[in-house]
């Protein structure tokens, strides 16, 4: 049946990329020629995919799709990635209408641009310790673990009331959840680790909340009569995994790209107040959160002359969907000027990413005081060998070894 399935169909995703600075090489043909259309998944499954702009945001703000991952329907872009059955506590990136609006709201005040301007003392402190640290240590330094990593990882388990002691435990778990090549097996070992540690550590809460996200929930939430552990513990786990792997990421990736050109870093040193216009700008030309949106259909529905049925998969594209020569001038060019806030690297509609305001703050705060206390960085060895996550659900590098 799988072999019938691909010789059916032209292309087979996840799609892999062959330049860490651009798309896979079909999204240009996909979205130029047949914008949607459909595709072989990893097991056995077809699904639409969706490559344009205006029609990725309207399948991601347009409630005839459902986000709903535990129908067994939905697209699955690796093996085993189901984890939760369909009765389980359903994740806030699950929810549809209308359950999703109230359990969105209650976590939406804790990253408000106010509540993540307050933080910005504490992670300028956390970027400068780990700035620290790399400048007093050998060289070259593997800019990944001296800081793309830990500054994320320190500032989300701040926020959450998690202990940054175990953050290894939670990355090394994260990290195999989210590899295209982890086996099923593995991949549900791996979820239910971290499900079972953040269960632990909100029962303690719930005796002594703390003066954090989670012990706020917890009082908040009971205040209200609403307040459910295994809701609280899906809701963490999200803001944990999510909260350091994507900008982590974004740092190393950023850095690389900025370093590439010199010409865009000069401006942003000369001006920090361009920094966080580069901020989207890196954050539309990489786009590493590719197929995060996938959505199930559940109302037959029409998108650029194709009928999607109820019940049919569908992967909206945001690499191809970024680099839309219909919605950005040039687009495979990085322009730290362009201004282009309509980019779809955080989603768009309902479930669009609930810490992009503290990911803006992050990114920005990281590069302006790395290019400013290391103005001679530079990455070691060529960009071909540099060791990119080409097998991961987030794109990123695996180390970034550095000097100056």
């Amino acid at each position: 049946m799988t072999e019938t399935l691909h010789q059916q169909y032209t292309h087979e995703f996840p799609q892999t990329r062959t330049c860490p600075f651009a798309p896979p090489d079909s999204y240009e043909q996909i979205r130029e020629t047949e914008p949607v259309s459909k595709v072989a998944l990893p097991d056995g499954q077809w699904a639409w995919v969706v490559s344009r702009h205006e029609d990725v945001r309207l399948v991601l703000n347009d409630r005839r799709f459902s986000a709903n991952r535990q129908d067994p329907r939905f697209p699955m872009l690796a093996s085993g990635a189901r984890v939760r059955d369909e009765d389980a506590e359903k994740a806030l990136i699950s929810m549809d209408a209308p359950e999703h609006g109230p359990a969105r709201r209650a976590v939406l005040g804790e990253f408000t641009v106010r509540r993540m301007e307050a933080l910005r003392p504490r992670i300028q402190q956390i970027v400068d310790e780990h700035l620290d640290a790399m400048l007093a240590g050998p060289r070259p330094a593997n800019l990944v673990q001296a800081l793309s990593l830990p500054v994320p990882s320190l500032v989300i388990c701040e926020l959450l009331g998690v202990p940054y002691s175990d953050h290894d435990f939670f990355q090394q778990h994260t990290a195999k959840m989210l590899s295209r090549t982890t086996t099923p097996e593995d991949r549900k070992t791996a979820f239910t680790a971290v499900e079972g540690y953040l269960e632990e550590l909100i029962a303690k809460k719930e005796a002594a909340p703390s003066d954090d996200l989670l012990g706020r929930q917890i009082v908040k939430l009971r205040e209200e009569g609403t307040y459910r552990r295994a809701a609280l513990v899906s809701m963490g786990f999200l803001l944990l995994v999510a909260g350091h792997e994507t900008t982590a990421n974004m740092i190393s990736l950023g850095t690389v790209a900025l370093l590439e050109n010199p010409e865009q870093l000069a401006a942003i040193k000369a001006d920090p107040g361009k920094t966080l216009d580069a901020v989207e700008e890196l954050l539309r030309y990489f786009t590493i959160a590719d197929l995060v949106t996938a959505r199930l259909c559940v109302e037959d529905i029409e998108i650029g002359g194709v009928t999607i049925r109820a019940g049919e998969g569908v992967l909206a594209l945001g690499f191809a969907a970024n680099r839309d020569p219909g919605a950005f001038a040039d687009p495979g060019s990085l322009d730290i000027e362009r201004g282009a806030r309509h980019h779809v690297a955080f989603g768009f509609g309902p479930h669009q990413c609930l810490g992009q305001n503290l990911a803006r703050m992050e990114l920005q705060i990281v590069f302006d005081t790395l290019f400013r206390r290391i103005p001679t960085l530079k990455y070691v060895g060529k960009i071909d060998d540099l060791p990119f996550k080409e097998d991961a659900a987030i794109y990123g590098l695996y180390e970034l070894p550095v000097t100056w």
